[in-house]
């Protein structure tokens, strides 16, 4: 080689665009305090920044692009598509020191979030950032503030005055079940019985499939029919977690997790040993920045008394972006990129997270795997109402007296989990409509309160159960509130891969506003981002439009033009 071909070789290496500056360089390597610098850690290295400035700048970017030896377009392009990351150009666009988020989904909004929003900006009157953010899962405790990452729960403006005077900016750690007590209790007793070969691992295969467990996420597909296409496929397998929980009215994994997580920690465990996992990644939503010390203090104690013989377990941070609770888009943030969703085929069981063979969990799915492999299938058979099977966890909000997770039998009807479960309407209130499933699960009138919830229950109704978000409506509120509401939410979290999507969500949010709609041209908006968009955020988005024009008619009037 020639010095002048040596020259360009040398040269085709540099970074492009904007200069590395050298102090910045020292500063972040010196922050990330690592020797081996990984692209796919790249969303991680981004929270490290924002922690400690508080914002993220070029010259971080820059540094940060020249230490993983990618282009600054690439690192700018993931920055800014999270939510939780602030991107600014100079020091003028620097954010307050302190930043209080408040929550603005359905159930803060049917709570007073507008008002404690308002409270709050005149208030502080811009020495404290106050962002309206999209659901932080903690619908129980509406309307929610959250003062850096200590969430507020029941807030008003004196009890976040109070937190941000006193500087508890740190979350509160709830009562758990930590990992001391949960052997004690006989906890992994069952995952070293399945690792001593004392039970057959197909014998397990075939007690979820008997017991029918489904994906509790949303998606519903068998456990364990996954499973046994995962274990046959060849190489490498890997096992994905998603906890990145941002359904507007869903909480259930958050709840378990701060309760009892090591029952999920044992069946995410049973679940590699049986498949034959070779290292474990579990996405967090940035959110529960409680339950995440939770899950880090306690994998710490995993890996301690398990040493060698359980696969890696690599906990992975959110950024704030509801398109990555659809699997593949998960699997795009874990590899360090944009959360976006994949077109399939390859589906993620034969070509997931970084090309390999991939098994993806809810957390509640693994959760249950215990119970179900101690107890046998027929236990969780045994249990359901209406002609359903099993038990489900139903995150319930609104207007109803004991909010909070309820397990109850599939199948149970929303009038008999708020009269059993939810300890009645709150006084004042009468049962007017409801999400089954969350902010795309569609809204349903107090009219079908009979109809069972579960899987396959609803579609009848152009509903379905998702996630099992309950919020329940009263007389006091409005459908079409809700819908203008989730519609918002959906314009904001479209990841924008797909017209229909992108342009669909932003347009039906227009034509939404006051109560003469055009409902000729929403129907057929509505069918069109059900039928092209890529994945389930598009086509789920138009559900409760659908479902106000369809039962609640007597809210809106036809504005469309003959």
């Amino acid at each position: 080689m020639t010095s002048k071909n040596k020259l360009k070789s040398k040269t085709s290496l540099r970074n492009k665009g904007r200069r590395v500056n050298l102090d910045i360089l020292e500063k972040l390597k010196n922050l990330l305090k690592i020797d081996v610098y990984r692209r796919d850690h790249l969303i991680e290295y981004l929270h490290l920044i924002q922690d400690s400035l508080g914002f993220i700048n070029s010259d971080y970017m820059t540094a940060l692009a020249e230490l993983l030896q990618i282009s600054q377009t690439e690192v700018y392009e993931v920055a800014t598509f999270y939510h939780h990351f602030d991107v600014i150009k100079n020091d003028k666009e620097k954010p307050p020191t302190l930043t209080i988020r408040v929550c603005d989904s359905v159930t803060c909004a049917m709570n007073g979030a507008d008002k404690l929003i308002k409270n709050l900006d005149g208030y502080y009157k811009g020495t404290v950032r106050i962002q309206k953010v999209p659901c932080v899962g903690r619908c129980e405790s509406a309307p929610i503030a959250v003062v850096k990452f200590n969430p507020v729960d029941n807030a008003d403006l004196q009890s976040v005055k109070k937190t941000v005077d006193a500087k508890k900016f740190d979350p509160q750690i709830p009562n758990y079940i930590n990992m001391k007590e949960y052997v004690k209790n006989g906890g992994y007793n069952l995952l070293n019985k399945i690792k001593e070969g004392k039970i057959d691992k197909e014998k397990i295969i075939s007690e979820l499939e008997e017991s029918n467990l489904r994906g509790l996420g949303g998606a519903g597909f068998p456990a364990g029919r996954k499973w046994r296409i995962l274990k046959e496929q060849k190489g490498e397998r890997l096992l994905a977690i998603n906890i990145d929980e941002g359904e507007p009215g869903t909480f259930k994994d958050r709840f378990f997790l701060e309760t009892d997580p090591h029952r999920f920690f044992e069946g995410m465990l049973i679940a590699s040993e049986v498949v034959g996992i070779d290292k474990i990644y579990i996405y967090l939503r940035d959110e529960y920045a409680a339950t995440r010390k939770i899950m880090t203090d306690e994998i710490l104690k995993i890996e301690k008394h398990f040493s060698n013989s359980i696969p890696e377990i690599e906990l992975r941070r959110g950024a704030g972006s509801y398109i990555c609770g659809e699997e593949s888009a998960m699997i795009e943030s874990i590899e360090g990129k944009r959360g976006m969703p994949r077109l399939r085929p390859p589906f993620v069981a034969q070509v997931g997270l970084f090309g390999r063979p991939t098994l993806e969990h809810n957390m509640e799915t693994l959760y249950w795997v215990r119970d179900i492999i101690e107890k046998g299938s027929s236990w969780f058979t045994s249990h359901g109402k209406n002609g359903r099977k099993g038990l489900r966890s139903f995150s319930v909000s609104g207007r109803v007296n004991n909010p909070g997770v309820h397990i109850a039998p599939a199948g149970i009807t929303v009038k008999e989990l708020i009269d059993e479960f939810a300890g009645g309407m709150i006084e004042g209130h009468d049962f007017y409509g409801y999400f089954p499933g969350g902010a795309s699960g569609g809204i349903l009138p107090a009219s079908l309160g009979d109809v069972p919830l579960d899987f396959d229950t609803l579609e009848e109704f152009d509903c379905f159960i998702g996630s099992a978000a309950i919020i329940i409506l009263s007389h006091q509120d409005k459908a079409i509130d809700a819908a203008r509401n989730t519609m918002h939410f959906f314009e904001h979290e479209s990841c924008g891969k797909c017209t229909p999507c992108r342009v669909g969500t932003a347009k039906a949010a227009v034509l939404m506003q006051g109560t003469d709609w055009n409902i000729p041209l929403l129907e057929d908006l509505s069918q069109v981002m059900t039928d092209a968009s890529i994945c389930g955020l598009g086509q789920a988005a138009a559900n409760p439009v659908k479902s106000v024009i369809k039962y609640f008619p007597e809210e809106i009037k036809n504005g469309s033009k003959s």
